[in-house]
């Protein structure tokens, strides 16, 4: 075994599939064994595994200029139109971006970037942060704080007081549902529950709610009708935030540009990552309002410097690709092409799947989904350690196709972008006799209720 401590892995389970290539929709193992990647790596190759452009637009870059910092004063011409490409894009009034890595570094910085704002303008009591149980905003301290999903805070002793994190509700009606009500009814219990919550914490201790609009780690979580047109209603009358974390769902992957434009959300703050550069070089962006930029002026003026920043925020070859990558989103009309055969995909998982005794949900946008895997559907009773997840994950991958169990036993779904619908019906062609010999070993092993 190599000497890698190795992220989000079972430690005693490590270097279990070793891949060497990759080509379209596909990967390729080192003995050869060709997969369709079903969740697009994590999410995040919306373009597949080998689109000569973007690599293209990296080589020349490196032959260009390999790396520039941007401290100091100092700048360079990807970050530049990147940062404007961006800015006429996104739902953000007169946006301005920041750079980074990661997801979970462009949450961090967001975090930071709300106390230095509130603090400029003499509010440094308003800095709680709302987040969802349920929620996954990455794995650095505040990010990680800011994630509710069991696994990501045993052991950590996540700073959750220090860093003035609340939580409340998941707005997942398949799972929170009580007695009879209807989703209107859910809805409104668990919005008149953060309601609530922010009275009794004080509106002007809070600085920012954050949301993903479809969730992606926890299980691809689509919050019922009327949700977020409600839950934005309750924020602004408390003059919370709404800071929407796109770094699973920006760019096509719901059908639309962002996650906010098929949720109808109106963002203050958004937050990308993955699909900005295809994940073929790191690159994050945390976007904010001018009017909250124009306040962070001075404060940095009085100090000397904006106290911030990474050694690599706005590598210029990171810009490159993901302008590439924008380019080519734009130019070949992706975003339509995801929402076409998205609907495809929607339809054929239901058709396919709802009446599987092994599914009781399916769910998602798009080129998102899931199917909730339980053990018995008129209760909705689950399995205990995510065993139905991670035998559905196992099955499907000997057959071919890499998939992730989330959120315990839910089977996720987010191919690259590019994908075609008889590229869809060959992967559902796995899945259905993948999940038919799971169900056919759950039951041998007891764990089907009767």
């Amino acid at each position: 075994m190599a000497a890698v401590i190795y992220p989000t892995t079972n430690l005693t389970k490590t270097e279990t599939l070793c891949l060497d290539r990759g080509e379209g929709i596909y990967v390729f193992d080192t003995d050869g064994k060709k997969y369709i990647e079903g969740l697009a790596g994590l999410w995040c190759t919306s373009l597949g595994y080998d689109n000569k452009e973007v690599i293209g637009a990296i080589n020349d870059q490196l032959n260009a200029l390999p790396f520039s910092h941007t401290f100091g004063g100092k700048t360079h011409e990807p970050i530049m139109k990147l940062a404007d490409k961006l800015k006429a894009m996104v739902p953000v009034d007169d946006a301005y971006i920041f750079f980074g890595n990661s997801g979970s570094d462009a949450n961090d910085t967001h975090y930071k970037m709300l106390r230095y704002y509130f603090n400029a303008i003499g509010k440094p009591e308003k800095r709680k942060i709302i987040t969802r149980e349920r929620g996954y905003h990455g794995v650095t301290v505040a990010a990680g704080s800011l994630t509710s999903l069991p696994a990501n805070l045993a052991h950590f002793d996540a700073p959750l007081e220090a860093l003035s994190i609340l939580r409340t509700d998941a707005p997942h009606y398949y799972s929170g549902q009580q007695g009879n009500e209807t989703e209107a009814q859910f809805v409104d219990r668990i919005l008149q529950n953060l309601e609530d919550q922010i009275i009794a914490e004080d509106p002007d201790t809070i600085a920012a709610m954050i949301v993903e609009p479809i969730t992606g780690a926890s299980g691809v979580i689509v919050p019922p009708e009327g949700y977020y047109e409600k839950l934005q209603t309750i924020l602004r009358k408390y003059g919370i935030l709404v800071w929407a974390d796109e770094v699973i769902c920006g760019f096509g992957r719901t059908g639309a540009d962002f996650g906010c434009t098929t949720m109808g959300i109106k963002p203050d703050l958004m937050t990308f990552a993955k699909q900005l550069s295809s994940a073929y070089f790191p690159i994050s962006a945390s976007v904010i309002p001018g009017w909250m930029y124009k306040e962070m002026i001075e404060p940095s003026n009085k100090v000397g410097v904006f106290g911030h920043g990474y050694t690599y925020s706005g590598h210029p070859v990171a810009c490159a690709a993901a302008l590439k990558v924008l380019e080519i989103y734009e130019r070949d009309d992706l975003y339509a092409h995801a929402a076409e055969v998205g609907e495809y995909f929607q339809a054929q998982l239901r058709a396919l799947f709802e009446d599987h005794p092994l599914v009781g949900e399916v769910r998602g946008k798009g080129l998102i989904a899931a199917l909730e895997l339980v053990s018995n559907k008129t209760t909705r009773a689950s399995f205990a350690g995510g065993a139905a997840g991670a035998a559905a994950m196992r099955v499907c991958e000997e057959n071919g196709l890499i998939l992730r169990a989330v959120g315990g036993n839910a089977l996720a779904f987010c191919p690259p972008i590019i994908i075609t619908k008889a590229q869809i019906d060959d992967m559902l062609a796995i899945v259905k006799p993948s999940l038919d010999a799971v169900y056919e070993e759950l039951k041998d092993q007891g764990l089907i209720e009767a």
